[in-house]
C-alpha cells in the first residue's frame, strides 16, 4: 500500500504546486439490523481507494480514484492540479499553512477482540436475543436492534515528508423498543437513540454494554410511557443525563467552535456560528463550573474523534474550548489557524473516506467532569425534571436557539424520583444554557458517547464524533411546550 501511496504523492508534485497531500484509504464495514424477530439488514462492504489534495497558485484541488493503477493515480494527480489553477481565477485570497514539523509513524488503536473474528451468525444471534426479549414485554409493537463495525487503514503522506500509518477499528451497538398506542407513538432505546453506542474498541464494547440484561427494562418503560403524566411547561431546574448532555454539547457547543463555519466557508450546509473572532477570550460561554474540551487523544478516551494524527498530519492534541466558563478556542485546520493568525492548527481535520477533502470535524468534544456526587446533581434544589436519551433536535443556522425532545423524564422531588413524564421537551439560547449550569456529576458518572452521524460538507461528509458528559442540573430552564398534544 505504500508504494501505491508513494505514487500519487509523485503523480501530485508537478510544476508550480508549493504543497501535495496523500491519503490512501482501505476500509471495511459490517451492518447488521434486526426487526420483529427477522433479520433487517446484513451487509459488508469494502473499499479502497486514493484522496490527492494539491495547492497551486495558492489554491486548493482535490481528485480522487479507486483506480490504483499507474494510469488511475495519474489522471487524479493531473486532475487535482487543473482544479487548483482553476479555482485560482477566482480566488478571494491566497492560502497559507501553519508549519508542522513532517512525522513518520505508525499506529493502531487498541482492539481487545477483533470484531470481524466474530461470526455473523453470533452477532445475529445476539441481536435477534435482544429482539426477542423486547418483544416479551405485551405493548411492544415494534423492536429494532442494529450493529455496525468498521476498520479503516489510512496512509497519509505529503510533500513536506510526512509519512503516518493509522489503522482504526470502532464497534457500536443498540436496539430501540416502540409501542403504538390510540394516539401516539413512545419509544425507548438502549444505551442510547439513533444506534446505540459508538466507540474506538472491537467486540468488547458489545460485550460491556449489557444488551440482553437491559432489554426487558427498556421495553417496559416504552409501555409506560403512554400511561405516564404528561412533561408540563414551565421554566424551573432540568437536570439531563449524559446522552442528551453529549448531544446538547455537540450542537451547542461542537459545530459553533467549528472555525470554517465562523470564517464562512461552511454557510451552505447547517450554517454558521454565533461565535465570532471577537468573541475568542472575551465571550462568557457557561458558568464558572464549565470547562469543556477538544481531545482526540487516545488518553481522553476510546471516542469515535479519537486518533493519532488528523487528515492534514497534525497531531492529536487537547484544546480548551471553556475553561472556567470562558470561550477559549475553536476547532482548526492549518489553513484557518494561519487564517487568524496562530501558529499550529489543533488538528481537527478528517475525512469520511478517500473519495472526499478533509475538513474541520469534531473530534471529542466534551464537558470534563464536575466536582459533585450523583446525589448532590440531584438533591441540590427541591424539584427538578430530569430527562434522558434524545428524541429530537432543532437549532437555528447560527447554532444559537435550540429545542430538545427526550424520550422519557421523571419528577424530581427533594433529589427523590417520583412520577414518569412522557413528550418531555426543553429550549434555550446555547450561552444562557451553558451559564445556568449549577451542578455537574464527578468523574464515576462520566461516559464517552459515540455519534456516528454528524453531517458535514457538499457533497456531504457522514463521519463519527464523540462527547463525553455526566448528569448535570441547569437552573431556570424553559421545560415543556414543545410537543404537540
Amino acid at each position: 500500500m505504500h508504494d501505491i501511496a508513494k505514487k500519487a504523492l509523485a503523480a501530485a508534485l508537478r510544476t508550480g504546486v508549493s504543497y501535495a497531500d496523500v491519503r490512501l484509504v482501505d476500509e471495511r464495514h459490517r451492518t447488521l439490523t434486526t426487526k420483529n424477530g427477522r433479520v433487517g439488514r446484513v451487509a459488508s462492504q469494502e473499499s479502497l481507494g486514493v484522496g490527492i489534495r494539491v495547492l497551486a497558485d495558492g489554491c486548493w484541488g482535490f481528485a480522487a480514484t479507486d483506480d490504483c493503477g499507474k494510469e488511475g493515480i495519474e489522471a487524479a494527480g493531473r486532475l487535482a492540479v487543473e482544479i487548483a489553477r482553476a479555482s485560482a481565477l477566482a480566488r478571494i485570497h491566497k492560502v497559507e499553512l501553519a508549519d508542522e514539523p513532517p512525522v513518520r509513524m505508525s499506529w493502531t488503536s487498541p482492539c481487545a477482540q477483533d470484531p470481524f473474528e466474530v461470526s455473523v451468525e453470533t452477532q445475529l444471534t445476539l441481536l435477534l436475543s435482544c429482539d426477542e426479549e423486547l418483544r416479551r414485554e405485551k405493548g411492544v409493537t415494534l423492536s429494532e436492534t442494529s450493529m455496525e463495525i468498521n476498520r479503516t487503514r489510512q496512509i497519509f503522506l505529503n510533500s513536506e515528508g510526512s509519512d503516518i500509518d493509522q489503522r482504526r477499528t470502532t464497534t457500536g451497538a443498540g436496539f430501540t423498543a416502540y409501542s403504538f398506542g390510540a394516539h401516539e407513538i413512545q419509544k425507548r432505546s438502549y444505551p442510547n437513540s439513533f444506534g446505540g453506542q459508538y466507540q474506538l474498541k472491537g467486540w468488547e464494547l458489545v460485550e460491556e454494554l449489557k444488551l440482553r440484561e437491559n432489554a426487558a427494562r427498556v421495553a417496559s418503560e416504552a409501555v409506560a410511557l403512554h400511561s405516564a403524566v404528561q412533561c408540563p411547561e414551565k421554566t424551573g431546574h432540568l437536570i439531563l443525563d449524559s446522552s442528551q448532555l453529549g448531544l446538547q454539547i455537540h450542537e451547542s457547543i461542537g459545530h459553533p467552535i467549528e472555525l470554517d463555519r465562523v470564517l464562512g466557508s461552511e454557510a451552505n450546509y447547517a450554517g454558521m456560528s454565533f461565535l465570532t473572532l471577537d468573541k475568542l477570550n472575551h465571550l462568557r460561554y457557561g458558568s464558572e463550573i464549565v470547562n469543556a474540551v477538544c481531545d482526540a487523544r487516545l488518553d481522553h478516551g476510546p471516542g469515535l474523534g479519537t486518533f493519532a494524527y488528523d487528515d492534514e498530519g497534525v497531531a492529536a492534541q487537547r484544546v480548551d474550548i471553556i475553561r472556567d466558563g470562558q470561550f477559549r478556542g475553536y476547532m482548526s485546520s492549518r489553513e484557518t489557524a494561519a487564517a487568524i493568525g496562530q501558529t499550529r492548527s489543533s488538528g481537527t481535520m478528517r475525512a469520511s473516506g478517500w473519495n472526499r477533502i478533509p475538513l474541520i470535524r469534531m473530534t471529542n468534544v466534551s464537558l470534563e467532569p464536575g466536582a459533585q456526587s450523583l446525589e448532590e446533581v440531584f438533591g441540590g434544589v427541591d424539584e427538578a425534571v430530569y430527562m434522558e436519551t434524545n428524541k429530537s433536535w432543532s437549532i437555528d443556522d447560527k447554532r444559537y436557539n435550540f429545542q430538545f425532545g427526550c424520550e422519557i423524564a421523571w419528577e424530581i422531588k427533594n433529589g427523590n424520583r417520583g412520577r414518569m413524564l412522557k413528550n418531555p421537551t426543553y429550549s434555550g439560547i446555547s450561552t444562557e444554557f451553558w451559564n445556568s449550569c449549577q451542578a455537574i456529576a464527578d468523574r464515576r458518572h462520566w461516559i464517552l458517547w459515540g455519534v456516528p452521524n454528524c453531517g458535514k460538507g457538499q457533497p456531504e461528509q457522514v463521519m463519527g464524533t464523540g462527547h463525553g458528559a455526566s448528569p448535570s442540573r441547569f437552573a431556570g430552564i424553559k421545560i415543556g411546550g414543545g410537543h404537540q398534544g
